[in-house]
């Protein structure tokens, strides 16, 4: 955060985890957006649905030598495929909203990669906007991110070339997609689309520029080196045993409730 900052401090966050944090979500989109429904002669593909793995985080840098109160650390906030691959296919552009002790804090980005950078001394809370191409037929999406510059877990002082990483993992799901928009991405690299029967009938799929479908790309960025490596296997374990968990804590709650109603009515009376 730039100077005159003071609603927030340095450590002003609600989000724990370490310096390489990873976080899993699945957002479904259930709203299409009521112009298209409008506008369009696309028919909509029921019971289909369209995955889209993203990533966004932000990697913070302290300066070292040269940081001030001020400026202590460089950091960049970012969407990205979570295999690296190009997103201009489905996202159109993205808004970050950023704290509004910034010069201009909200920033549109229109073309990929999807990012910006930025000197600051405080953590905060970024809100990201994905806004679509007109052909996918979905309202935009609101994400949210907190900047982190501080590692919590780490004793002793901060390494100007170990950066804090803090990324989320997010499958989109596009719900009945339309037949234009399946079509025109079924063979984009960033996108997970099931197969269809035969007797689907679609609209000719355009011929995809394969440069243009890397050209923003961020397998050679030159932050991919910090970027966490999301494989469906470790998402697929981590999911398992977050609903082992929750199963527990389920079976747990039973128990105690049995215990409750096998109480002499005379003791629960008493204990009221």
């Amino acid at each position: 955060m730039p100077l005159n900052s003071p609603s927030m401090t340095p450590n002003d966050s609600d989000l724990g985890g370490n310096d390489a944090d990873p976080r899993l979500q699945l957002t479904k989109i259930a709203n299409p957006s009521e112009d298209f429904e409008k506008k369009t002669s696309s028919k909509r593909l029921k019971d289909v649905e369209i995955y889209v793995p993203i990533v966004f985080g932000t990697i913070a840098f302290w300066l070292g030598k040269k940081a001030t109160e001020t400026q202590s650390h460089r950091w960049s906030v970012y969407v990205r495929g979570a295999t690296n691959e190009d997103l201009s296919g489905v996202i159109k552009k993205v808004v970050f909203q950023l704290h509004p002790s910034f010069n201009n804090p909200v920033r549109v980005v229109e073309s990929p990669p999807f990012e910006l950078s930025e000197c600051g001394w405080g953590e905060f809370e970024i809100a990201i906007s994905l806004l679509f191409h007109d052909d996918v037929g979905e309202k935009k999406l609101d994400l949210y991110h907190h900047l982190k510059l501080y590692a919590e877990n780490e004793p002793g002082p901060q390494s100007t070339k170990k950066p804090i990483v803090v990324e989320t993992y997010n499958e989109i799901v596009f719900p009945d997609p339309p037949e234009d928009f399946f079509s025109r991405i079924q063979n984009h690299p960033a996108v997970v689309v099931p197969r269809l029967p035969a007797t689907f009938k679609l609209p000719p799929a355009p011929i995809e520029d394969l440069h243009a479908l890397k050209r923003g790309d961020t397998k050679n960025h030159p932050l991919s080196q910090w970027f966490i490596n999301f494989s469906e296997a470790d998402e697929l374990l981590k999911l398992t045993a977050a609903r082992q968990r929750v199963q527990a804590h389920i079976v747990k709650l039973r128990r105690q409730l049995r215990v409750m109603d096998e109480l002499p009515q005379t003791f629960k009376l008493d204990s009221d």
